[in-house]
């Protein structure tokens, strides 16, 4: 048996043993990354923690740290009352407007997950208030971040047309955002129907007072007057998530490291409002995501990745060829990243798109639209992002929906991509 194949025969059994023994898959995953690492690809320790997402780490950390601060001294809170009265207490239109806003930030140029880490945590503590899915809001505020992740002054754009011009394809920057735009807008509304929004617009307007009319308040929280008051440390919080936004996007500073700083100064100034904070970092997620993609590193160190994929390129029928890159890009990029992977499978597919009997810029927008779309799962950066931010929540539960998202995602997209954008011959 090749080390390859044992490699990925290692990462089923970790998936079954996480799932039917409740145990952590971070903790299995870090000890697969040294059984496999050590004794099957002859990896000493440096090899092994090459693929540890320390950026990752810093950043689901600082984020989490940060915002964590923001709820104990009332801050989300103000902001959620500020929301329900930008949409005039229409509860059901706040993930759209959560998808808009992560899908502008992303479009201008912030990188996918720093803008998931600024809106999702506002976006998911709005969802614990207001009855609303945590999947319905976590998947609107991804979605959103990739609708408008392939902008061509986007990072993810960029990246993408860079690559296609280097490796001398045809190529068209606009179809590529209108077809990652396009997509994302079409689940995010399967999304809202499936998950509850037209009860939401059922539902009505929120009434803040309870009594606009004379009539009853809808079942919903009312927001007390202590939560719409902008205290000091309210004041201090919002200008340091503004400063958060400005430091990714205009000065490109580590969104992670920026977030840190953030929250120790915040600390230090109301120890009181701060004091939980740190214990309500999401220690279990950021030891379980940090621990598959370490093993996926080690997998990418062994080759196992190049691996799979130069075996899809070598077959015979380019349009077969095509579909298993698609499924390639989204299943890896499940729990690794979903650039990285691009950068991988875009030149693999070089030979074939080559002989003309494939549309190039078709071809590449579905492996764009398949790489990216899986960043609900929770083993990836957008959908760790959003299951370390959601309040008050059965996490196992969450972490559960958003697998099984994530999977039926994996298991549709890369097909209605391969369908609608390689079959007719794009490009």
């Amino acid at each position: 048996m090749s080390p390859e194949l044992i490699s990925i025969l290692v990462l089923v059994v970790v998936f079954v043993i996480a799932t039917t023994r409740s145990v952590n898959m971070g903790a299995l995953a870090f000890a697969a990354a040294f059984g496999v690492g050590g004794l099957v690809a002859d990896l000493d320790a440096d090899g092994i923690f090459a693929g540890f997402p320390g950026d990752l780490f810093v950043v689901l950390v600082g984020v989490t740290y940060l915002f964590a601060i923001a709820r104990a001294n009332g801050t989300t809170d103000w902001l959620v009352h500020a929301a329900v009265r930008l949409v005039r207490g229409r509860v059901a239109l706040i993930p759209w407007v959560m998808f808009a806003l992560t899908g502008a930030l992303t479009a201008i140029g912030a990188v996918s997950p720093a803008a998931v880490a600024i809106v999702a945590p506002i976006a998911l503590s709005f969802a614990t208030r207001y009855r609303i899915s945590p999947l319905l809001m976590g998947a609107m505020v991804v979605h959103g971040a990739q609708a408008g992740g392939f902008s061509p002054i986007s990072i993810y754009g960029s990246i993408v047309n860079g690559l296609v011009e280097r490796e001398k394809l045809p190529g068209n920057e606009l179809v590529l955002f209108l077809a990652s735009l396009t997509a994302n807008l079409v689940i995010a509304g399967v999304v809202f129907v499936v998950c509850g929004g037209l009860k939401l617009w059922a539902q009505g307007a929120v009434d803040e007072s309870g009594d606009d009319d004379g009539s009853p308040a809808p079942a919903t929280p009312t927001l007390p007057l202590e939560e719409t008051t902008l205290t000091p440390s309210r004041t201090a919080t919002l200008t340091s998530l503004l400063a958060l936004v400005v430091a990714v996007l205009v000065f490109d500073l580590d969104a992670g490291l920026t977030a840190i700083t953030l929250a120790v100064i915040l600390s230090t100034l109301w120890p009181e409002d701060s004091r939980k904070a740190t214990g309500q970092i999401a220690w279990p997620t950021v030891l379980l995501i940090c621990g598959v993609l370490t093993y996926v590193g080690v997998l990418d160190e062994m080759g196992t990745i190049t691996w799979a994929g130069e075996g899809v390129g070598g077959i015979g029928v380019p349009l077969l060829a095509a579909l298993l890159l698609c499924y390639i890009g989204a299943l890896v990029s499940a729990f690794a990243s979903s650039v990285g992977i691009m950068g991988a499978l875009i030149p693999l597919a070089v030979p074939f798109l080559e002989r003309g009997e494939i549309g190039a810029i078709g071809m590449v927008a579905a492996l764009a639209v398949s790489a990216t779309v899986v960043d609900v799962s929770p083993f990836s950066t957008n959908g760790a992002l959003v299951l370390a931010a959601a309040p008050d929540v059965d996490r196992e539960r969450f972490f559960r929906q958003l697998m099984v998202y994530g999977g039926i995602v994996v298991a549709v997209v890369p097909a209605a991509a391969w369908l609608v954008m390689v079959v007719p011959g794009w490009g």
